[in-house]
């Protein structure tokens, strides 16, 4: 005998079910696959997956639970890949401009399971362009700018390309027009600079060399707000995967890592001062938030005359004192990695709170406390660079190879997926630059002696 219960408590039951489960009692009857097909389920889902989702990424796919069914096949079908399934792209570039290369493209995904990897490079030291990865060609060109380009980001959403000139001119491009849709400046050498979608709106980020944060509005830079934060230029401009929190740091002997919290920078009429905090941690070289939480925040040190290096992970809370909202970072764990040879270059965070770092010969796994769970030796192989994300980890080395990993479903460690093996031979002076990766590409930024320099793309054929 079938027995019907309504709607109301059936969502409540529903809402605490992961994605897997939901599928499952979709089974079950018409009315059970109606509700666990609804928006207000699958869009929770999504959010708490992959956080802020592309909004004209919904739209091509109509709703939450195809977006949630189809990226996740996605991801899971670039681990499963295998070398032959990447094609190859080469595209040239002028010496020492590829070191700004970003992509450009919202990472839509589309219904035939090809998605559209765009990258805004600087073309040369005065002109910046938009390339087509998937093709290979130029989709996008500024004129020659009469000042040196210093520093680039973009606003992949809005398809938005920033840069500061050697004046420390700020210009905001859209990639479709010869000029540039706003202009600002600043009296001082611009430092660092980041744009981000926040719940509030786009903004750009930009510190001088003073050591102040200047907050501009997009898309007409229009200034919200100036902090001074430190007393030298601000490195890193990192944010929290919602962009709940910003992290700030130099590094410096006597200079702590700050945080602040970004409603108070945003929103100026509720809050008399930004809201923040110093991390009790000095010469931090890296740091990265936990992927899919908000408030945890692992930092990177090398230090002392052995140069040992040191994590330590703090969480972000929110305390109310009176009327009065303060910031408050708890340490929750911290070890060393004295014993091991080859000190940490690079490093990253899962979303179960694993730490993985690379040396020059090796790829290290720990928890949070220091326990090694998994080593993969290269000797005489030399680790360059690495690229972590939620999904995958992938390493790159000095002859221009790279090796992809991806984290386990149910499990803290990593699989090896397979090794891209490069395709231009590189003599021994040669650098790759930087890696970058996306859904359905990994782009390499290779510096071969002083010239030629080339961006070398590989882009996964998925079918749907």
């Amino acid at each position: 005998m079938e027995i019907h219960l309504p709607s109301l408590p059936l969502m409540k039951i529903f809402s605490y079910l992961d994605a897997y489960s939901l599928l499952q009692v979709a089974q079950v009857n018409k009315n059970w696959n109606e509700l666990a097909s609804s928006d207000v389920l699958w869009r929770k889902l999504c959010q708490k997956r992959w956080l802020l989702c592309d909004m004209d990424t919904l739209q091509l796919l109509c709703t939450w639970k195809q977006f949630f069914v189809y990226r996740t096949w996605q991801e899971h079908a670039k681990t499963r890949a295998k070398p032959e399934d990447f094609m190859y792209k080469e595209i040239p570039a002028e010496y020492g401009v590829l070191a700004y290369t970003r992509y450009i493209s919202g990472r839509g995904l589309t219904r035939n399971g090809q998605g559209r990897s765009v990258v805004c490079m600087l073309s040369s030291m005065a002109k910046i362009s938009t390339w087509d990865i998937h093709e290979g060609v130029m989709t996008w060109i500024s004129p020659v700018q009469p000042a040196r380009i210093k520093l680039l980001t973009t606003l992949p959403e809005m398809h938005i390309v920033v840069t500061v000139d050697m004046q420390s001119t700020i210009k905001l491009w859209d990639c479709i027009s010869n000029d540039a849709v706003a202009t600002s400046s600043l009296f001082f050498p611009c430092q660092s600079l980041k744009s981000v979608f926040t719940k509030d709106g786009p903004i750009i980020l930009v510190s001088d060399t003073l050591g102040k944060l200047y907050i501009f509005r997009i898309p007409d830079l229009h200034l919200i707000t100036t902090v001074n934060v430190f007393p030298y230029g601000i490195i890193h401009i990192i944010f929290s995967p919602q962009k709940k929190w910003v992290f700030l740091n130099r590094k410096h002997t006597h200079i702590m890592p700050k945080v602040f919290y970004i409603n108070s920078l945003l929103r100026t009429s509720e809050f008399s001062d930004p809201v923040s905090t110093i991390l009790q941690f000095s010469l931090c070289e890296r740091a990265c938030w936990t992927p899919r939480r908000e408030d945890r925040i692992t930092l990177m040190s090398i230090r002392g005359p052995h140069k040992v290096p040191k994590f330590v992970t703090f969480d972000m809370e929110l305390e109310e004192i009176g009327n009065q909202i303060i910031v408050k970072g708890y340490l929750t764990a911290s070890f060393s990695l004295a014993e091991y040879e080859g000190r940490p270059e690079w490093f990253g965070v899962s979303d179960k709170d694993m730490i993985v770092c690379s040396t020059v010969s090796s790829l290290l796994l720990f928890n949070m406390q220091g326990v090694r769970l998994q080593t993969f030796q290269y000797f005489p192989e030399e680790v360059l660079r690495l690229w972590v994300d939620p999904v995958h980890v992938i390493v790159t080395f000095i002859d221009g190879s790279l090796d992809v990993y991806a984290w386990e479903e149910r499990s803290p460690l990593l699989r090896k997926c397979y090794r891209l093996q490069n395709r231009r031979h590189l003599p021994p002076q040669s650098c790759m630059e930087k890696t970058l990766c996306d859904e359905v590409s990994i782009i390499r930024v290779m510096i071969n002696g002083p010239i030629p320099c080339y961006l070398m793309a590989y882009t996964l054929n998925i079918h749907s």
